[in-house]
């Protein structure tokens, strides 16, 4: 690929992309800056070897001095906010860098469901503390259910995926004005780490089973009845942890009665958008590291992508990642508080991400393969969160089923 080729497929991106406010702008200057002087991929790396597994300089920079951590938050609580379009572009820039850290777990995941079901007194205590960043949360979910219980790959009211009262899941039961939770939670992202824990657990036995959400305060070193453990993961950018719960002392977020359930697809219609930007911004990262390598690197007397072959390749993954990001921020712009549109969004950024990162490995030649070049991470990254949040077909599965393309609309 020539210098020409190149300058048009860099230009290309305003065309297919919606122009961005000032203010957006702004955001994604300033975060990008932030990320390219402290989330490279030697920084990275450092910073998953720390205990948090992310550098808790860069988050405080990134939720101090630009908000992130409170950037969708109502400014009542000391946010700033915006809506899901600038959240999503936040996430489009940190999945670029593919910079650990807790804005997912905390920003996308948790903070939407302590708005929507948290006491007034809840909310004042806790939403400015995540506001600041000094607050972190985690979402855990009894086994590898995270997916279903955020209704991304299925109906989280048909199946009972939070334990049914039945051997495994998490239970809760009341014991002297409060509640107790005992159970195990799998691959809680930022588990190991967070502050705050939102744990979904059944409770009410046979008569009035239902699942609730419980608040677990972690914040001191040593909590009774908790007991979490750092877990090996494929993409150590994004940490995970199993947590168990013996006999923990918690609290009800919220008052019953709480659509529980419908809070958690809500949230996870739109974390869908959040997480299908992050994947945007790593694929166009990666898409944008191949074509300066096959630019540079010769063979046979000429650049490698200056070969016809080579040029289809890349101009089709441009396609492909352009359409992934034009379908997630339309969703993102999408009115009303759990986009329909978010996890088919999902599903084609996860696409995009996966079929770019492989072909950034195939064109960087046996090097793109190592742990010493950071090419092989993109194709981590879209193999980790498609299990954490897929399967892709399970998405279009999901998604058309909600939108009645094969019959009747879903709840």
């Amino acid at each position: 690929m020539d210098a020409a080729d190149s300058a048009a497929l860099a230009a290309g991106t305003a065309s297919l992309a919606a122009p961005l406010t000032d203010e957006q702008e702004e955001i994604r200057r300033t975060l990008r800056d932030l990320l390219a002087e402290r989330a490279g991929p030697y920084e990275n790396r450092a910073a998953t070897a720390t205990p948090q597994g992310y550098d808790p300089e860069l988050w405080a920079r990134m939720s101090g001095t630009l908000g992130l951590a409170g950037l969708a938050l109502p400014e009542e609580y000391g946010g700033v906010g915006c809506g899901p379009a600038e959240l999503a572009l936040a996430c489009e820039e940190t999945g670029r860098a593919l910079a650990p850290s807790p804005l997912l777990a905390t920003s996308v995941l948790a903070a939407p469901l302590l708005t929507a079901l948290g006491t007034p007194a809840q909310r004042a205590e806790l939403l400015p503390r995540l506001a600041d960043g000094g607050l972190t949360c985690a979402l855990a979910v009894p086994g590898n259910a995270l997916a279903l219980a955020l209704g991304l790959t299925g109906d989280n009211t048909a199946d009972d995926w939070s334990g049914g009262g039945r051997a495994g899941g998490v239970q809760a039961r009341a014991a002297d004005g409060g509640w107790r939770l005992y159970g195990e939670a799998a691959q809680v992202v930022d588990g190991h780490s967070a502050g705050l824990l939102l744990v979904a657990a059944h409770t009410g036995g046979f008569a009035r089973s239902r699942t609730l959400l419980f608040l677990v305060r972690a914040e001191e070193e040593a909590t009774p009845g908790l007991v979490r453990t750092r877990q090996p993961t494929l993409d150590l950018t994004r940490t995970q942890a199993t947590v168990q719960f013996r006999d923990a002392e918690a609290e009800l977020l919220g008052e019953e009665p709480a659509d529980v359930l419908g809070a958690l697809a809500t949230t996870g219609r739109a974390a869908a958008v959040m997480i299908a930007a992050e994947a945007v911004g790593a694929a166009r990262e990666a898409l944008d590291r191949t074509v300066a390598h096959v630019g540079s690197r010769e063979q046979f007397g000429r650049p490698v992508g200056s070969f016809q072959a080579v040029k289809h390749r890349l101009a089709d993954l441009y396609v492909q990642v352009e359409a992934a990001r034009s379908l997630t921020y339309c969703a993102a712009r999408e009115p009303g508080p759990g986009p329909e549109s978010g996890p088919l969004a999902l599903a084609h950024a996860l696409e995009a991400l996966r079929a770019t990162a492989g072909e950034s490995i195939q064109l960087h030649g046996g090097i793109g393969f190592t742990w010493e070049h950071e090419a092989h991470l993109y194709f981590k990254r879209a193999a980790s969160d498609e299990l954490l949040f897929g399967p892709v077909r399970r998405l279009r599965a999901r998604a058309a089923e909600r939108t009645g393309l094969f019959g009747e609309v879903a709840a």
